[in-house]
């Protein structure tokens, strides 16, 4: 009798001779019949052909989101989560994200210090499970073998509802405000919008005009239609950086009662349950809310470090609050 670890080489041997005469069968197998692909061809096209398909969808797209009921501000993790949360539970409503970058994602392609896994703390793995992404259970925390996989899934899911739009590359320069009532009240009424590019060199050219997204609820003469719910935008931009921050620094120079606090040191504990409850609505200006580390620089919460619980749970809860604002 062969002893066993004979027997497991051969077996071993076996499986691998199998696989290696397994026919090799592809997205393309029907298509190329040829070993060197000779037979292979696209289809023709114009290069015109190519302008319009883009340009023309677009410019559709602009026209379409020209007057959105929500409109997010980065499209980070906890902005992503939001709008997954809006546009799942409320196909009718129009939701433009803006992010600054050309890709989409924040910081969460990576953990902490660029290493791939992302920690995230428990009950934020049921966000996991309902968008059925795999992790390795450690008791009171989950970990998703690689940031990328999160951020590349939620993205997915959120692109793919019809009502949903991502306009990239694109910065918020400002935000829209109009009077709120009768003792200087004021409301958040769209953002100010243009092409990040343009946004970076403002100072060495010329004067470069901004584009607008407005928000749902007003008449075309630009007063208020009370019979229209006000649509709303929720600022996700991040702790203080380029873009970081920025409708929280630009809030308290509208709201002169509050000051921008700043984030704290490291408190994993403290920041990541900071951040959680601070998201939603923010008091001093009407249809304004905030999720994300833009909380912390906003309400003075310690900073959370590389676990990412927070993000994804603060965008869920900001997310809840405006469903429940439309709602009413």
């Amino acid at each position: 009798m062969a002893p066993a670890t004979e027997v497991s080489t051969v077996t071993d041997t076996q499986a691998q001779l199998q696989l290696n005469s397994t026919p090799i069968n592809h997205a393309l197998s029907d298509v190329v019949k040829t070993d060197d692909w000779s037979d292979f061809a696209f289809r023709p096209i114009r290069e015109s052909t190519v302008s319009r398909a883009m340009t023309s969808r677009y410019f559709h797209d602009l026209d379409k989101f020209a007057v959105s009921d929500v409109v997010i501000i980065g499209c980070g993790s906890s902005g992503m989560s939001a709008a997954y949360v809006i546009a799942k539970n409320r196909p009718d409503l129009k939701v433009a994200i803006i992010e600054a970058n050309v890709a989409p994602g924040g910081g969460a392609w990576l953990g902490g210090q660029l290493f791939s896994a992302m920690v995230m703390r428990k009950p934020a793995d049921l966000f996991l499970n309902e968008l059925e992404i795999p992790y390795e259970d450690e008791g009171d925390y989950v970990v998703v073998k690689h940031a990328a996989l999160f951020t590349s899934t939620v993205l997915s899911k959120v692109l793919q509802f019809p009502n949903v739009k991502l306009f990239n590359a694109t910065a918020v320069e400002d935000l829209v405000t109009r009077p709120a009532g009768p003792n200087g009240e004021i409301t958040v009424a769209g953002v100010v919008t243009n092409w990040t590019l343009v946004t970076q060199h403002h100072d060495d050219q010329c004067c470069m005009d901004p584009n607008v997204i407005e928000l749902s609820g007003y008449k075309n003469d630009g007063t208020r239609d009370p019979s229209k719910k006000h649509g709303v935008v929720l600022s996700t931009t991040g702790h203080d950086g380029p873009f970081g921050a920025f409708s929280a620094k630009r809030i308290v120079a509208i709201d002169t009662n509050k000051k921008l606090l700043g984030m704290k040191g490291l408190d994993m504990n403290n920041a990541e349950a900071g951040v959680v409850k601070g998201a939603g609505s923010y008091s001093g200006v009407e249809s304004m809310y905030f999720a994300g580390m833009e909380v912390a620089e906003l309400e003075g919460c310690n900073r959370m470090g590389p676990t990412f619980g927070a993000m994804a749970v603060s965008g869920i809860k900001a997310g809840e609050e405006i469903l429940k604002h439309f709602a009413n």
